[in-house]
């Protein structure tokens, strides 16, 4: 998630369990911790455009890591905290928030390697999007009560509830909008080899759903109010290993680029019907019934030794910002 709402949550955390009377060291070591794992985003090559796409939510957001990075970031602190905490209490505390980081970004869509090293799968739990202020907003409104308030301990573990509260309604979300796009698929006659749904922007209640159906890929979106709407979407043809070794340049660098982008897309791959060469991620969108891509690869067959180019589609127009409130508000 974005890296207030990374703070916060570490923070809260980390104060939870924190003595009442060490709480605001305690939210600063838990917020910075929180905050930290994604420093990863510095990985980065300027002739290999996909290689932060490897790194970033890899080792540093895996659990086995979370006790190192909070070492490290303790170490940090610790010229600054050692009057306030014990090295120990510094520990606990930013092991608490760096731990915190991974598991908050495994609840959004992005994917992270939390079992890094002993498995490269992406958790993607669809829970939360990746920025949401109604999630976010109440948490700092804790936090200032928790450095505050008189009984400011009691703040912390609010906090803690408003977190896992609403976790558990967008579990609750994500149920209703996958089971209503099982039966939009079955409307359709399709029996879907694979169905997610997704929370679109900042919120729980619009969600985008992805079925693969025969080599397609149907894009549909749900409205999951008091009364479940869907938006009927597009479609798109899948692309595969298969399909790139059959187009790709056979042991190039553009070939091997494929493969590395389809394991960060989950094999959620289309060619873009409006670039030649380009190579779209299909999962993500503006707005949840539209098949256009957030970010996408392109190549140059031309030029088989060089690595593709990695390119973002994050215009906002105001047209897409109208259709997506509309559907919001269910009209």
């Amino acid at each position: 998630m974005d890296p207030i709402s990374q703070g916060v949550v570490g923070a809260v955390w980390a104060a939870s369990l924190a003595p009442k009377h060490k709480l605001k060291p305690t939210l600063v070591a838990g917020a910075l911790a929180g905050m930290a794992a994604d420093l990863d985003v510095f990985i980065s090559s300027g002739t290999d455009p996909l290689l932060f796409l490897e790194y970033h939510r890899q080792f540093t957001h895996s659990l086995v890591f979370a006790p190192v990075g909070a070492l490290i970031i303790a170490l940090c602190l610790w010229p600054i905290l050692k009057r306030q905490l014990k090295p120990l209490e510094l520990v606990f505390a930013c092991f608490l928030g760096y731990l915190s980081h991974g598991l908050l970004d495994a609840c959004t869509t992005y994917g992270t390697q939390l079992f890094w090293p002993f498995s490269n799968e992406r958790v993607a739990w669809h829970l939360i999007s990746i920025i949401d202020p109604i999630f976010t907003l109440p948490l700092l409104v804790v936090i200032a009560f928790s450095a505050r308030a008189k009984q400011a301990a009691v703040w912390p573990k609010i906090g803690l509830f408003w977190i896992f509260a609403y976790l558990a309604v967008g579990e609750t979300q994500r149920q209703r909008a996958e089971a209503v796009g099982f039966e939009t698929a079955e409307e359709r006659g399709h029996t879907p080899t694979r169905l997610e749904a997704k929370p679109g922007f900042g919120q729980l209640l619009l969600w985008k759903t992805v079925y693969e159906y025969e080599g397609y890929f149907f894009v549909d979106g749900v409205r999951t109010g008091l009364k479940t709407k869907v938006y009927p979407g597009a479609n798109i043809k899948k692309i595969d290993q298969r399909w790139a070794n059959e187009h790709l340049p056979p042991k190039s660098q553009i070939l091997a680029d494929f493969t590395r982008f389809q394991w960060f897309s989950n094999d959620y791959l289309a060619l873009d019907p409006n670039q030649p060469n380009t190579i779209i991620d299909v999962r993500y969108s503006m707005n949840v019934n539209e098949i256009a891509p957030l970010w996408s690869i392109q190549y140059k067959p031309d030029l088989p030794l060089n690595h593709v180019d990695y390119l973002t589609h994050r215009n906002l127009e105001p047209a897409t910002t109208e259709r997506f409130l509309k559907m919001l508000w269910g009209h």
